[in-house]
């Protein structure tokens, strides 16, 4: 009990850190360029510019953000985990009210640079909850519940609904500044990427003598299932075992150190998993 309370704590703080870092970089480079975000974000920012252009009243950002917020919020809370929900809604807020406060001009008024630097922050931000079990909302949660919940693909969503953002920007506000938003974009998925792995899979292949030894440690440690397969060494025809596992990419240093303490003479093979089709655990978000 003592552990949770520790554990959720450090991950509530660290999720301060990933909203203000988010607000100032929606503020400073998405707002001070023109440009558009992914998600939510990016919708918020474009409802705010209607409303200046064509009825000249400054809408502040957060109730917009808020409001746009509410449904995936409602559906993080009844399907995806109230802890997780909650640090999400944590960084919504604080994200909002640094974009409305700070009042910091844009750094530079090269837009290529606020493109490129722009997505890097906002990829570190975003990548910084998610490793605190949090994220930026909006189209995040709708995603993690069309596709871990309802096995629906939700990429095209999220994309289709990002191309609609950027090409009215375009039309109302011109085609250069949505195509650096794509930039933009494409920097901050880059950055997201490196810097959050969870979602990636990674095949194991191990040839060992201790198949049942290794295959507990993997499931106790991972959660993941383990097949084991007769195999023969082409050199001297020795028979072992071959363990065949598909984990987390997150998990792989964790599990060959666990394979290399019970057996340091396994023959580890790890092979990036693009695709795959069957039962995989996934962990609960709280």
């Amino acid at each position: 009990m003592k552990e949770t309370f520790k554990h959720d704590m450090i991950r509530i703080l660290a999720v301060i850190p990933a909203g203000i870092l988010f607000g100032v970089n929606t503020k400073m480079f998405a707002k001070g360029g023109g440009l558009f975000p992914g998600g939510v974000a990016g919708l918020s920012v474009l409802i705010q510019q209607i409303f200046m252009k064509f009825g000249g009243i400054s809408v502040p950002y957060t109730p917009i953000n808020i409001l746009l917020n509410a449904v995936p919020v409602y559906i993080g809370f009844r399907f995806i985990g109230k802890k997780f929900t909650a640090r999400s809604l944590e960084m919504i807020l604080i994200s909002a009210v640094i974009t409305d406060i700070i009042p910091w001009p844009p750094i530079t008024n090269d837009l290529l640079l606020l493109s490129v630097f722009g997505g890097v922050l906002n990829g570190s931000a975003i990548g910084l909850a998610l490793k605190a079990d949090a994220t930026s909302g909006g189209t995040d949660f709708i995603a993690i519940f069309l596709s871990e919940r309802k096995g629906i693909d939700a990429f095209n969503i999220v994309l289709f609904m990002n191309i609609g953002v950027l090409f009215t920007a375009g039309l109302l506000f011109g085609f250069d500044k949505a195509l650096y938003s794509i930039i933009f974009q494409f920097v901050s998925t880059q950055i997201l990427h490196i810097v959050y792995r969870t979602y990636m899979k990674q095949t194991l292949l191990i040839v060992t003598d201790n198949a049942d030894e290794i295959c507990q440690a993997i499931y106790s440690n991972s959660h993941h299932g383990a097949t084991i397969m007769n195999s023969e060494g082409s050199f001297k025809h020795e028979k072992r075992k071959m363990v065949y596992s598909v984990i987390a990419r997150s998990e792989v240093k964790k599990v060959i150190k666990l394979i290399n303490n019970i057996d340091p003479a396994a023959f580890v093979n790890s092979l990036p998993t693009t695709d795959f089709r069957g039962k995989f655990f996934y962990r609960t978000y709280d």
